[in-house]
């Protein structure tokens, strides 16, 4: 049985190029959503949804090239990262109803937890790592 912090060891090995443009897709995913997270914890820097969406649709279209390669794991991980970042945005919305600081301690905490994934998806893509699953 394996640990769910092991990553599968790659199953394909791409060519040189294919591997370094799943590599550019993935730096550009990166950025976008680094930007996003770093406008959501910055006041009045609110960067435009738009962005994330590009960075997910980029993501969703792209991921099946990188099927069985250390890259599919850095898709799933951006993907998951914005899914769950939504999911617990959504939840902590009745606190902004109840209390506006209680709201904006929690969406702040939920922007830190998100640039923190982004940035640990990103040095581990420059280190040619998979994310784990």
């Amino acid at each position: 049985m394996t640990d769910s912090y092991e990553t599968p060891s790659p199953t394909v090995v791409l060519d040189p190029a294919r591997e370094a443009s799943l590599r550019s897709v993935g730096i550009v995913s990166y950025v976008l959503h680094a930007i996003v997270a770093i406008g959501a914890l910055l006041p009045g820097v609110q960067a435009s949804i738009v962005l994330l969406i590009v960075a997910v649709i980029v993501d969703l279209v792209k991921r099946d090239e990188a099927a069985g390669t250390w890259q599919a794991s850095h898709f799933s991980w951006r993907l998951r990262s914005v899914l769950w970042c939504g999911i617990l945005y959504v939840v902590t919305i009745p606190l902004w109803f109840l209390l506006f600081v209680p709201g904006w301690i929690a969406w702040c905490v939920i922007s830190i937890w998100f640039l923190y994934r982004i940035v640990r998806g990103w040095l581990a893509m420059n280190d040619r790592r998979p994310m784990p699953m």
